[in-house]
């Protein structure tokens, strides 16, 4: 099977990307990306990526799509959420985070993370990552998810193929180089690729 065969098979089985999973109309708007923000920060502890996906929803179906909105929310209003969503072993420290995340974008990006888009430079996505491991709890994870997803809008981004991607570019017999992976797909598909192989990943790492 050729390597565009394997990835038409891998996006037929595992297609979609997480931020549609979780309910988001990504785009390059401030609340977008908010909503981008949080579903990474949930995703970057030892949470499976359908149950981040899915408390994410749950914070969404309360209106909370920006920080302004979020802070509106009391601390036990966001636990009771994240309870629901099925966050449960990290539900009190992360309404805690979730304020912080909000005050800090508020407070340095003026509630717009289009603020730190990369514009094509040499290394500016090494910067971007940096930026967004000063958010609490994203840590280099954290980080990674937010610029494999954001690469559907971000193109400037592209190709972006995480550790987790990698591994699932690999399990299927794909090329691990993010360039020769992301030309295999058109540029509006790098993003729902990098997603399906992340899928791959982890149902690989889960067998061994």
């Amino acid at each position: 099977m050729s390597h565009r065969d394997l990835v038409a098979s891998v996006l037929g089985e595992h297609g979609g990307t997480y931020a549609e999973q979780a309910g988001i109309r990504l785009a390059d708007k401030p609340s977008p990306l908010f909503q981008l923000l949080v579903l990474s920060t949930l995703a970057s502890t030892r949470i499976a990526a359908d149950i981040a996906a899915a408390t994410a929803a749950e914070l969404w179906d309360f209106g909370w799509r920006t920080p302004e909105r979020m802070l509106a929310s009391t601390w036990q209003e966001r636990v009771d959420a994240l309870g629901r969503g099925g966050y449960r072993r990290y539900d009190e420290s992360t309404a805690t985070s979730l304020a912080d995340t909000c005050e800090l974008l508020l407070d340095r990006h003026r509630g717009d993370l289009r603020r730190i888009r990369p514009t094509g430079q040499e290394g500016e996505v090494d910067a971007l990552l940096d930026a967004l491991q000063g958010f609490p709890r994203l840590g280099p994870v954290g980080a990674a998810i937010f610029c494999r997803e954001v690469q559907v809008v971000w193109p400037e981004v592209r190709p972006f193929f995480d550790d987790k991607a990698i591994g699932g570019a690999r399990a299927v017999g794909l090329p691990d180089d993010p360039a020769t992976l992301g030309a295999l797909v058109a540029p509006t598909k790098v993003g729902e690729l990098a997603a399906a192989l992340t899928r791959v990943g982890i149902a690989s790492s889960r067998q061994r």
